[in-house]
């Protein structure tokens, strides 16, 4: 299994912000976390709220823990909540089930890390960490089914 680099997470945190400057996004708080969930980068725009550092980890652990993009994540809390309730409780509370947090894959298709974002609407944040992935050459696989 290849690692995500630290100079990929800061290339990732650096275009994820500059995608929502495009679109004059709300600010924005970008975690890219390691295939073990250990953050390995972190940014929050001025402006952005007091717990955003730790909604933007979450939804990437979550996306790492579930082994699937945190929108998926979203739909099964509206689906089966008791489920992902109780899967939340296992995790601590760390798990944060709203469409911003995306797997990050190697060009083989292994899981190699995940990058959560938060601060404008789900869509927005999830927006900008396709296209910070896409940006580095590496696969986002933000659980959108086509």
């Amino acid at each position: 299994m290849s690692a995500i680099s630290l100079a990929t997470a800061l290339d990732i945190t650096c275009n994820a912000l500059s995608a929502g400057r495009e679109i004059l996004s709300a600010p924005l708080t970008v975690a890219v976390l390691d295939a073990g969930g250990h953050l390995i980068s972190l940014q929050r725009e001025d402006g952005a709220s007091l717990l955003r550092p730790q909604i933007a980890i979450g939804k990437a652990w979550g996306a790492l823990a579930l082994g699937k993009g945190s929108r998926l994540i979203a739909a099964d809390a509206q689906q089966r909540p008791a489920f992902i309730g109780a899967v939340n409780n296992l995790a601590g509370g760390q798990l944060v089930p709203a469409p911003g947090g995306v797997l990050i894959r190697d060009e083989r298709g292994e899981v190699i890390g995940a990058v959560g974002i938060t601060g404008d609407t789900s869509d927005i944040d999830e927006q900008c960490a396709v296209s910070a992935v896409e940006s580095v050459g590496l696969k986002a696989d933000a659980g959108i089914v086509a």
